[in-house]
């Protein structure tokens, strides 16, 4: 099976708040819809799958655990002025998970969906 999209999974609490973040925020596009259970939304190559509670990804495993939103696994936007951006998503009450760290590779900071999902901005260094 090839496919020019790379899929990820997040398991949200609420798909339409999601679908209205990362829409809204983040510059992705509903690709298919089946609220409240289930969305998908992509950015250039990218399709991220909004699962739900009431979607199968949701449901428990046979020991009873159930998935859930958060973690530090996390979708990795490369953006060209890091700070415009986290300029515009603080304007817009995007809470951070962190500031912004600089290293060898360039800066990167980390936000919440509304889940609890982290998100990585990254501005490459100048080379």
């Amino acid at each position: 099976m090839t496919s020019d999209l790379v899929s990820v999974r997040y398991l949200v609490d609420d798909v339409a708040a999601a679908v209205e973040f990362y829409t809204g925020h983040l510059g992705f596009t509903v690709r298919s819809s089946a609220l409240p259970a289930f969305a998908d939304v992509v950015r250039g190559n990218l399709r991220l799958l909004l699962s739900g509670p009431a979607s199968s990804a949701g449901r428990a495993m046979p020991d009873g655990t159930k998935p859930a939103p958060g973690g530090w696994n996390r979708i990795h936007l490369v953006v060209d002025d890091i700070d415009a951006e986290v300029a515009r998503l603080r304007a817009d009450g995007v809470p951070f998970r962190s500031d912004v760290v600089t290293g060898p590779g360039g800066r990167q900071i980390v936000f919440d969906d509304p889940a609890g999902n982290p998100v990585e901005l990254f501005q490459p260094a100048a080379r």
